[in-house]
């Protein structure tokens, strides 16, 4: 009888919280305590939620480096700064489906960014598509819970998926020779933080696709392809 009590209020939980788990972005560090949509989280899906939140961190603080770097564009849609740009990326319920790229997300928006002839926002479509990968690895959802399934092989192409986006971003180009984008900068002044960002996203994405593939017994199929001719891998 306690055993069917304690499934029956599982089962409401997990009525009570699916329902309200797709949405943009992970919220952030939740207040310590108990929550009742705790009864619906195994130790797994506390440590997903940890890692998403952290690509989602380095996600934000990747989109403000490139803003500053790149001032021209987040003037081109109108913001006060590059901080009001982040803040409309990342705050608003869009779900990484916005009217000015036609609602296209992933690698279709970073490919959007990295087009020469594009004239809209680069920062903003590069960092849909990146946002778009993770949410597209993740089921759309912004907490995890028991009956969620997340597949550790669509993690580990996005973290394939990263590392070339990383690579075109650093060498995508005008007709005339100059980055489309700045980011890294080797010289005088070395500034590496683009790229320790990616690594941390990367290195985010690889450890929770090896856990979920631990624990569920599946074997990731790995894949090895040079950055230079690399495709995006499908998610």
């Amino acid at each position: 009888m306690v055993r069917a009590r304690a499934l029956h209020s599982l089962a409401l939980v997990v009525a009570l919280t699916g329902c309200a788990s797709p949405g943009t972005a992970p919220q952030g560090e939740r207040a310590k305590g108990f929550r009742l949509q705790s009864l619906a989280k195994s130790d797994i899906d506390q440590v997903a939620e940890l890692h998403h939140r952290a690509v989602f961190d380095s996600l934000r603080r990747l989109a403000l480096k490139l803003y500053l770097r790149n001032p021209g564009q987040w003037r081109k849609a109108g913001h006060a700064d590059a901080a009001a740009a982040v803040g409309k990326l990342f705050d608003q319920d869009h779900r990484w489906r916005l009217e000015s790229l036609n609602y296209r997300r992933g690698a279709e928006a970073v490919q959007i960014a990295l087009n020469p002839a594009y004239p809209g926002d680069r920062v903003e479509a590069f960092i849909v598509g990146l946002a778009g990968m993770v949410q597209q690895a993740t089921g759309d959802r912004t907490e995890f819970f028991l009956l969620d399934d997340l597949d550790p092989q669509r993690l580990y192409n996005a973290a394939r998926n990263f590392e070339i986006a990383a690579w075109k971003l650093a060498n995508a180009r005008e007709a005339s020779g100059e980055l489309l984008l700045l980011s890294n900068e080797v010289g005088p002044v070395t500034n590496l933080s683009f790229e320790r960002e990616f690594g941390r996203m990367i290195g985010s994405l690889d450890v929770l696709a090896e856990i979920l593939a631990e624990r569920e017994g599946r074997t990731i199929t790995r894949v090895i392809q040079s950055a230079a001719s690399a495709v995006f891998l499908p998610l």
